[in-house]
Protein backbone atom coordinates (compact mmCIF):
# COMPACT_ATOMS: atom_id res chain seq x y z
CA UNK A 1 0.00 0.00 0.00
CA UNK A 2 1.71 3.85 -1.10
CA UNK A 3 0.65 6.34 1.04
CA UNK A 4 -1.38 8.69 -0.96
CA UNK A 5 0.47 12.27 -2.66
CA UNK A 6 -1.55 14.21 0.00
CA UNK A 7 -0.43 12.65 2.86
CA UNK A 8 3.23 13.57 1.97
CA UNK A 9 2.23 16.48 0.85
CA UNK A 10 0.47 17.67 4.12
CA UNK A 11 3.65 16.18 5.97
CA UNK A 12 5.94 18.41 3.79
CA UNK A 13 3.41 21.72 4.03
CA UNK A 14 3.24 21.38 7.56
CA UNK A 15 7.20 21.11 8.38
CA UNK A 16 8.43 23.47 5.42
CA UNK A 17 6.35 26.43 7.92
CA UNK A 18 9.40 25.30 10.60
CA UNK A 19 12.34 26.05 8.07
CA UNK A 20 13.11 29.67 8.51
CA UNK A 21 16.62 28.87 9.99
CA UNK A 22 17.52 26.99 6.70
CA UNK A 23 16.61 29.83 4.11
CA UNK A 24 20.23 31.72 4.68
CA UNK A 25 21.65 28.55 3.03
CA UNK A 26 19.04 27.43 1.15
CA UNK A 27 18.38 30.81 -1.11
CA UNK A 28 19.37 31.33 -4.21
CA UNK A 29 20.06 34.08 -6.97
CA UNK A 30 18.12 33.97 -10.56
CA UNK A 31 20.48 33.66 -13.28
CA UNK A 32 20.05 35.17 -16.57
CA UNK A 33 19.15 31.26 -17.90
CA UNK A 34 16.77 30.40 -14.98
CA UNK A 35 14.79 31.54 -12.02
CA UNK A 36 16.70 29.84 -8.70
CA UNK A 37 14.06 27.50 -6.79
CA UNK A 38 12.84 29.21 -3.86
CA UNK A 39 13.75 27.91 -0.12
CA UNK A 40 10.35 26.31 0.08
CA UNK A 41 10.44 24.16 -2.78
CA UNK A 42 13.97 22.95 -2.27
CA UNK A 43 12.25 22.29 1.49
CA UNK A 44 9.39 20.43 -0.08
CA UNK A 45 11.13 18.67 -2.81
CA UNK A 46 13.94 17.18 -0.60
CA UNK A 47 11.45 15.57 2.07
CA UNK A 48 9.35 14.34 -0.91
CA UNK A 49 11.86 12.51 -2.04
CA UNK A 50 12.47 11.37 2.08
CA UNK A 51 9.38 10.24 2.97
CA UNK A 52 8.83 8.10 -0.31
CA UNK A 53 10.89 4.97 -1.92
CA UNK A 54 10.16 7.45 -5.68
CA UNK A 55 13.02 7.43 -7.93
CA UNK A 56 14.65 10.56 -8.46
CA UNK A 57 13.20 10.71 -12.00
CA UNK A 58 9.89 9.91 -10.26
CA UNK A 59 10.20 13.22 -7.57
CA UNK A 60 11.63 15.26 -10.34
CA UNK A 61 8.48 14.67 -12.84
CA UNK A 62 6.64 15.87 -9.43
CA UNK A 63 8.47 18.69 -8.59
CA UNK A 64 8.64 20.43 -12.60
CA UNK A 65 12.84 19.80 -12.25
CA UNK A 66 15.26 18.03 -13.64
CA UNK A 67 16.59 14.83 -12.09
CA UNK A 68 19.78 15.90 -11.58
CA UNK A 69 18.45 18.89 -9.94
CA UNK A 70 16.33 16.68 -6.92
CA UNK A 71 19.68 14.98 -5.87
CA UNK A 72 21.48 18.39 -5.81
CA UNK A 73 18.40 19.76 -3.91
CA UNK A 74 18.77 16.68 -1.06
CA UNK A 75 22.35 16.90 -0.38
CA UNK A 76 21.58 20.70 0.30
CA UNK A 77 18.79 20.48 2.34
CA UNK A 78 20.02 17.40 3.99
CA UNK A 79 23.46 19.38 4.78
CA UNK A 80 21.29 22.81 5.75
CA UNK A 81 19.25 20.42 8.62
CA UNK A 82 22.76 19.08 10.20
CA UNK A 83 24.35 22.34 10.39
CA UNK A 84 21.57 24.25 11.46
CA UNK A 85 18.91 22.57 13.35
CA UNK A 86 20.99 19.23 14.56
CA UNK A 87 22.67 20.51 17.95
CA UNK A 88 19.03 22.36 18.85
CA UNK A 89 16.96 19.23 18.01
CA UNK A 90 18.52 16.35 18.72
CA UNK A 91 19.22 17.03 22.09
CA UNK A 92 18.75 15.77 26.00
CA UNK A 93 16.60 18.25 27.15
CA UNK A 94 14.98 18.78 30.07
CA UNK A 95 16.33 15.43 32.26
CA UNK A 96 13.81 15.75 35.26
CA UNK A 97 10.95 15.42 32.87
CA UNK A 98 12.44 12.33 30.91
CA UNK A 99 13.04 10.87 34.63
CA UNK A 100 9.27 11.39 35.82
CA UNK A 101 7.96 9.93 32.38
CA UNK A 102 9.90 6.67 32.53
CA UNK A 103 8.87 6.75 36.41
CA UNK A 104 5.39 7.08 35.36
CA UNK A 105 5.70 3.78 32.53
CA UNK A 106 7.43 2.06 35.76
CA UNK A 107 11.05 2.45 35.42
CA UNK A 108 12.98 4.74 38.12
CA UNK A 109 15.73 7.15 37.48
CA UNK A 110 15.76 6.16 33.81
CA UNK A 111 16.67 8.78 31.23
CA UNK A 112 16.64 7.42 28.27
CA UNK A 113 16.55 3.98 26.20
CA UNK A 114 19.25 2.98 23.94
CA UNK A 115 19.32 0.70 20.93
CA UNK A 116 20.57 0.07 17.22
CA UNK A 117 18.78 0.38 13.73
CA UNK A 118 20.42 -1.07 10.20
CA UNK A 119 20.01 1.25 7.68
CA UNK A 120 20.34 -0.46 4.16
CA UNK A 121 22.33 0.99 1.77
CA UNK A 122 24.25 -0.24 -1.75
CA UNK A 123 27.82 -2.26 -2.01
CA UNK A 124 30.44 0.11 -0.63
CA UNK A 125 34.32 -0.06 -2.66
CA UNK A 126 35.98 0.75 0.23
CA UNK A 127 36.16 -2.61 3.17
CA UNK A 128 32.67 -3.37 1.64
CA UNK A 129 33.01 -6.74 3.32
CA UNK A 130 32.62 -4.77 7.07
CA UNK A 131 29.23 -3.49 5.92
CA UNK A 132 27.40 -6.83 5.39
CA UNK A 133 25.68 -7.39 8.80
CA UNK A 134 24.67 -10.92 10.27
CA UNK A 135 21.24 -11.15 7.89
CA UNK A 136 23.81 -10.86 4.56
CA UNK A 137 22.63 -7.38 3.02
CA UNK A 138 24.71 -4.44 3.31
CA UNK A 139 23.80 -1.85 5.97
CA UNK A 140 25.64 1.13 7.83
CA UNK A 141 24.24 1.11 11.73
CA UNK A 142 22.45 3.88 13.46
CA UNK A 143 22.64 4.18 17.26
CA UNK A 144 20.41 6.30 19.44
CA UNK A 145 19.31 7.28 22.58
CA UNK A 146 16.29 8.48 23.25
CA UNK A 147 13.77 10.44 25.59
CA UNK A 148 10.35 9.17 27.22
CA UNK A 149 8.79 10.43 24.31
CA UNK A 150 10.92 8.13 21.78
CA UNK A 151 12.46 11.39 20.51
CA UNK A 152 16.05 11.51 19.38
CA UNK A 153 18.23 12.75 22.61
CA UNK A 154 21.59 11.49 21.30
CA UNK A 155 22.55 9.80 17.71
CA UNK A 156 25.73 8.01 16.70
CA UNK A 157 25.51 6.87 12.73
CA UNK A 158 28.51 5.44 10.01
CA UNK A 159 29.93 2.13 11.77
CA UNK A 160 29.01 -0.82 9.45
CA UNK A 161 26.40 -3.05 9.85
CA UNK A 162 28.63 -5.83 10.70
CA UNK A 163 29.95 -3.88 13.62
CA UNK A 164 28.35 -5.10 17.20
CA UNK A 165 25.78 -2.83 19.31
CA UNK A 166 28.37 -2.89 21.89
CA UNK A 167 31.26 -1.96 20.13
CA UNK A 168 29.76 0.57 18.68
CA UNK A 169 28.41 2.33 21.91
CA UNK A 170 31.76 1.72 23.85
CA UNK A 171 33.42 3.37 21.23
CA UNK A 172 30.88 6.48 21.03
CA UNK A 173 31.18 9.97 23.38
CA UNK A 174 27.96 9.38 25.42
CA UNK A 175 29.78 5.93 26.40
CA UNK A 176 32.91 7.71 27.53
CA UNK A 177 30.33 10.44 29.30
CA UNK A 178 28.70 8.26 31.07
CA UNK A 179 31.94 6.52 32.52
CA UNK A 180 32.73 9.71 33.44
CA UNK A 181 29.24 10.59 35.22
CA UNK A 182 29.02 13.95 33.31
CA UNK A 183 26.19 13.40 31.13
CA UNK A 184 23.48 13.25 33.33
CA UNK A 185 23.20 15.16 36.64
CA UNK A 186 24.66 13.22 39.59
CA UNK A 187 21.15 12.14 41.33
CA UNK A 188 21.18 9.14 42.70
CA UNK A 189 18.25 7.22 44.10
CA UNK A 190 18.21 4.10 47.15
CA UNK A 191 16.76 1.32 45.98
CA UNK A 192 16.48 -1.70 48.56
CA UNK A 193 19.41 -0.12 50.29
CA UNK A 194 21.67 0.26 47.33
CA UNK A 195 22.55 3.57 45.24
CA UNK A 196 21.73 3.67 41.99
CA UNK A 197 22.54 6.81 39.79
CA UNK A 198 20.52 8.24 36.83
CA UNK A 199 20.35 5.37 34.42
CA UNK A 200 19.99 4.17 30.55
CA UNK A 201 18.03 0.70 29.21
CA UNK A 202 19.72 -1.24 26.70
CA UNK A 203 18.95 -4.74 25.35
CA UNK A 204 20.76 -7.90 25.81
CA UNK A 205 23.96 -6.33 23.20
CA UNK A 206 24.66 -3.64 25.58
CA UNK A 207 27.18 -4.00 28.59
CA UNK A 208 25.37 -4.53 32.04
CA UNK A 209 26.53 -1.07 33.89
CA UNK A 210 25.91 0.64 36.90
CA UNK A 211 24.48 3.19 34.88
CA UNK A 212 23.20 0.72 31.68
CA UNK A 213 20.26 -1.63 32.54
CA UNK A 214 19.86 -4.27 30.42
CA UNK A 215 17.49 -7.57 30.88
CA UNK A 216 18.01 -10.74 32.69
CA UNK A 217 18.88 -13.56 30.35
CA UNK A 218 18.85 -17.85 30.60
CA UNK A 219 16.44 -19.70 32.57
CA UNK A 220 14.02 -16.96 34.09
CA UNK A 221 12.05 -17.63 37.50
CA UNK A 222 8.94 -14.79 38.38
CA UNK A 223 11.37 -12.26 39.21
CA UNK A 224 13.22 -11.77 36.59
CA UNK A 225 10.56 -12.17 34.37
CA UNK A 226 8.57 -9.49 35.94
CA UNK A 227 11.94 -7.13 36.08
CA UNK A 228 12.58 -7.98 32.34
CA UNK A 229 8.36 -6.87 31.67
CA UNK A 230 8.93 -3.82 32.97
CA UNK A 231 12.76 -2.91 31.78
CA UNK A 232 11.21 -4.04 28.34
CA UNK A 233 7.70 -1.86 28.56
CA UNK A 234 10.09 0.98 28.73
CA UNK A 235 12.32 0.07 26.25
CA UNK A 236 9.78 -0.15 23.60
CA UNK A 237 10.25 3.55 23.10
CA UNK A 238 13.40 3.00 21.10
CA UNK A 239 12.08 0.56 19.14
CA UNK A 240 9.09 2.43 18.18
CA UNK A 241 11.24 5.53 17.59
CA UNK A 242 12.87 3.47 14.94
CA UNK A 243 9.64 2.39 13.86
CA UNK A 244 8.19 5.80 12.69
CA UNK A 245 11.39 7.76 11.94
CA UNK A 246 11.70 4.56 8.93
CA UNK A 247 8.06 4.78 8.66
CA UNK A 248 7.83 8.98 7.90
CA UNK A 249 11.20 8.90 6.03
CA UNK A 250 10.87 5.68 3.93
CA UNK A 251 13.91 6.40 1.63
CA UNK A 252 15.47 4.81 4.45
CA UNK A 253 14.34 1.46 4.13
CA UNK A 254 15.68 1.33 0.75
CA UNK A 255 19.23 0.35 -0.53
CA UNK A 256 20.61 4.24 -0.93
CA UNK A 257 22.90 5.07 -3.51
CA UNK A 258 24.69 8.04 -1.64
CA UNK A 259 28.45 8.25 -1.28
CA UNK A 260 29.02 6.99 2.66
CA UNK A 261 28.78 10.45 3.55
CA UNK A 262 26.27 11.62 1.97
CA UNK A 263 24.30 8.65 3.59
CA UNK A 264 25.48 9.69 6.89
CA UNK A 265 23.85 13.47 6.21
CA UNK A 266 20.64 12.16 5.40
CA UNK A 267 20.53 9.10 8.15
CA UNK A 268 21.24 12.56 10.71
CA UNK A 269 18.66 14.85 8.54
CA UNK A 270 15.94 12.25 9.04
CA UNK A 271 16.54 12.17 12.85
CA UNK A 272 16.27 15.70 13.33
CA UNK A 273 12.61 16.04 11.30
CA UNK A 274 11.81 12.69 13.71
CA UNK A 275 11.98 15.03 16.37
CA UNK A 276 10.49 18.10 14.67
CA UNK A 277 8.16 15.72 13.65
CA UNK A 278 7.41 13.75 17.21
CA UNK A 279 7.66 17.33 18.98
CA UNK A 280 4.99 19.41 16.89
CA UNK A 281 2.43 16.53 17.09
CA UNK A 282 2.68 16.30 13.52
CA UNK A 283 -0.51 13.26 12.36
CA UNK A 284 1.26 9.54 11.83
CA UNK A 285 -0.64 8.39 8.54
CA UNK A 286 -1.46 4.35 9.15
CA UNK A 287 -0.65 3.92 5.76
CA UNK A 288 2.93 5.13 6.46
CA UNK A 289 3.62 2.64 9.02
CA UNK A 290 2.02 -0.35 6.43
CA UNK A 291 3.87 0.93 3.93
CA UNK A 292 7.23 0.74 6.05
CA UNK A 293 6.46 -3.13 6.72
CA UNK A 294 5.88 -3.93 4.17
CA UNK A 295 9.57 -2.66 2.78
CA UNK A 296 11.01 -3.75 6.11
CA UNK A 297 10.59 -7.12 5.15
CA UNK A 298 12.81 -7.50 2.42
CA UNK A 299 15.76 -6.27 5.42
CA UNK A 300 15.21 -7.89 8.79
CA UNK A 301 17.34 -6.39 12.03
CA UNK A 302 19.80 -8.90 13.01
CA UNK A 303 19.21 -10.65 15.95
CA UNK A 304 21.00 -8.88 18.81
CA UNK A 305 24.00 -10.99 20.92
CA UNK A 306 24.08 -11.13 24.53
CA UNK A 307 27.31 -10.46 26.33
CA UNK A 308 29.00 -10.51 29.87
CA UNK A 309 27.41 -8.51 32.51
CA UNK A 310 29.57 -5.85 34.97
CA UNK A 311 29.90 -7.31 38.23
CA UNK A 312 29.48 -4.19 40.07
CA UNK A 313 26.35 -3.75 38.28
CA UNK A 314 24.32 -6.76 39.13
CA UNK A 315 23.55 -5.31 42.77
CA UNK A 316 21.55 -2.17 41.07
CA UNK A 317 19.52 -4.79 38.97
CA UNK A 318 19.21 -7.46 41.71
CA UNK A 319 17.55 -4.45 43.76
CA UNK A 320 15.71 -3.15 41.29
CA UNK A 321 14.25 -6.61 40.88
CA UNK A 322 13.41 -6.96 44.66
CA UNK A 323 11.81 -3.66 44.18
CA UNK A 324 9.67 -4.42 41.54
CA UNK A 325 8.74 -7.47 42.94
CA UNK A 326 7.50 -5.65 46.32
CA UNK A 327 5.70 -3.20 43.91
CA UNK A 328 3.85 -5.82 42.74
CA UNK A 329 3.26 -7.32 46.02
CA UNK A 330 1.64 -4.36 47.06
CA UNK A 331 -0.66 -3.93 44.60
Amino acid sequence: MNPSGCETLECVRALSLNFELLSPALKRKDTRMRAALTVQKQVAIALWKLATPDSYRSVANQFGVGKSTVGVVVMQVANAIVELLLSKVVTLGNVQVIIDGFAAMGFPNCSGAIDGSHIPILGLDYQGSQYINRKGYFSMLLQALVDHKGRFTIINVGWPGKVHDARVFRNSGLFRWLQEGIYFPDQKITVSDVEMPIVILGDPAYPLMPWLIKPYTGALDSEKELFNYRLSKCRMVVECAFGRLKGRWRSLLTHSDLRETNILIVIAACCVLHNLCESKGETFMAGWEVEANRLAAHYAQPDTRAIRVQRDALRIREALKTSFQTDQGNQ
